[in-house]
Order: C-alpha cells, then structure tokens, then sequence
C-alpha cells in the first residue's frame, strides 16, 4: 500500500503495512532494528503509542477519521509515551525526518492507495 499526502502531492511511503488487529497493534515496529526508507506502519484505531524497547527514533502522525492529521511528532526517540490525541483514529509511523523532507504538517490530508 502507497501514503499519499495529497496536500503536498507527495508519497510519504511506498511500503505501508496496516496494523488493525490487537497483536499487529501491540507488536508494531517492535524488534525491529529500522525502518527502510518509504516504509511505513499504520495503527488502527489508536491514539497514542510508546517506543519502549524500540532502538532508533521514528516520525509520527495523528489522523482523524477524514484523514486529515491532527498532530505530528518529528523524531520520536524511543522510550517514550506519546499523549493521547482523542480525536486520532489512526497513528501513521514513518522513518525519522520524512516529515521534514516531504514539508507534511498538522491539517495535511492523507490517502492510501493500492
């Protein structure tokens, strides 16, 4: 599955796994020891996530349920708890600095696509 910021016309990953079920959510990028470039993870439904035992940092997006994100986190470094986003239905987790090259910011609309 291909991310697609459709505000900023640019492919955020190339390579989306969806995580939708209570053990792909709870396993997520865990024991992993990166993510490639253009890889990524969505957790659905979720609105907050953790990096405990991960081993590099990650970028993280908040969506709504129009898909349009509501908060970003740039270089989420492990070991750490993410507040809760109440009105995030799903978390997108992308390599460490694809937000700043791809300029994707709060307000942004997000499509997936085969």
């Amino acid at each position: 599955m291909r991310l697609i910021n459709k505000t900023k016309n640019s492919i955020l990953a190339e390579d989306v796994f969806i995580a939708n079920t209570l053990f792909s959510r709870i396993k997520g990028l865990l024991g992993k020891s990166s993510l490639l470039p253009k890889q990524g993870i969505i957790l659905e439904p979720c609105n907050s996530i953790h990096t405990f035992f991960m081993r590099f940092s990650i970028d993280v997006i908040f969506v709504d349920r129009s898909n349009k994100i509501i908060k970003t986190l740039p270089r989420f470094i492990p070991n750490r708890i993410s507040p809760i986003y109440w009105h995030s239905q799903k978390v997108v987790e992308l390599p460490a600095g694809t937000l700043d090259a791809s300029n994707t910011q709060i307000l942004d609309q997000l499509e997936l696509s085969d």
